[in-house]
């Protein structure tokens, strides 16, 4: 019994461990970066709720299956690997059409036989269904495990339903693209390249939801002698169709129509301070698009 209890030890530790830093990760990572800026917590702490849940249920399902395949003589470390590797309702549904009949041992000589069979298979001898104690509640073990993952699951789905609501009313999303902090897009890109390297932010994209917003933020070191440069092309412009630049700092904000710019963009930033400001581009309609933009 000790020995039991020692093997457990380091799961009783280790999994509380795991989670708190998991919970540690999420918010170092709010505290320290504008990862969440303009993104209400309800959605950070849906998804990793989600997560967790999720982690949990397999976890549960995991922990039925490795008892039952030590029932059955099965390996329980390899299905085990199974349920987290294939999510554990298709790994349930492998395992339970792939899992071995429960055996008994003949009394007589010793051989592992069906505890539903009458006779051994190879000596013949009668088994009493009496004596058989296998045969009792065997759908029915480790039930804290059975009842433990289904209540992970239906919370793990109740997150799920809550961000996907929520994102789909976007409630707590901030899709202001004059907004001082992070925009963010419920739409979908085609990016062909996207890069910023040695502060410049190269994009090139094909198409993009109507009103899709791609930002990057730069530094101003010297907003009085400093020019936002811009050299963008969109090969592809229908009617009514614009890519507008803005420059968002704080309570400063400007935008400028550079869908058909003839020459590179020299933008002064004289009316901005020195620090961090947004450069976005607000896509609506255009198409095979390619820019080139820094500060200098």
């Amino acid at each position: 019994m000790n020995n039991t209890n020692k093997n457990r030890f380091p799961i009783y530790i280790g999994i509380p461990v795991i989670l708190l830093l998991i919970f540690l990760r999420f918010g170092l990572y709010f505290l320290k970066s504008d990862g969440f800026s303009g993104l209400s917590m309800l959605f950070p702490a849906l998804l990793l709720c989600f997560i967790l849940f999720a982690l949990c249920t397999s976890a549960f399902f995991a922990a039925w299956v490795y008892q039952d395949c030590k029932r059955r003589n099965d390996d329980p470390i390899l299905w085990v690997i199974v349920v987290f590797a294939a999510t554990p309702f298709i790994g349930l549904l492998i395992y339970f059409l792939r899992r071995l009949e429960i055996k008994t041992i003949c009394p007589a000589c010793g051989c592992r036989v069906s505890v539903k069979a009458k006779y051994c298979e190879e000596c013949g001898t009668h088994i009493e269904k009496e004596d058989n104690n296998i045969m009792v509640n065997q759908g029915t073990h480790h039930l804290k495990f059975i009842i433990a993952g289904i209540m992970s699951m239906v919370l793990m789905l109740v997150c799920l339903t809550g961000f996907i609501v929520n994102a789909a009313v976007r409630n707590g999303i901030n899709t202001n693209v004059a907004s001082n902090d992070r925009v963010w897009n419920l739409g979908t890109i085609n990016m062909n390249y996207n890069s910023y390297l040695d502060d410049v932010w190269k994009l090139d994209f094909t198409s993009a939801s109507e009103g899709f917003v791609k930002e990057q933020n730069m530094i101003v070191a010297d907003a009085h002698t400093q020019v936002l440069y811009a050299d963008i092309s969109c090969n592809t412009a229908p009617d009514k169709a614009t890519l507008v630049l803005w420059l968002v700092q704080k309570d400063t904000v400007k935008s400028i129509d550079v869908t058909n710019l003839s020459d590179p963009l020299e933008y002064p930033l004289n009316e901005f301070e020195n620090g961090k400001i947004h450069i976005r581009l607000q896509i609506n309609g255009v198409k095979n698009t390619v820019s080139e933009i820094y500060i200098r």
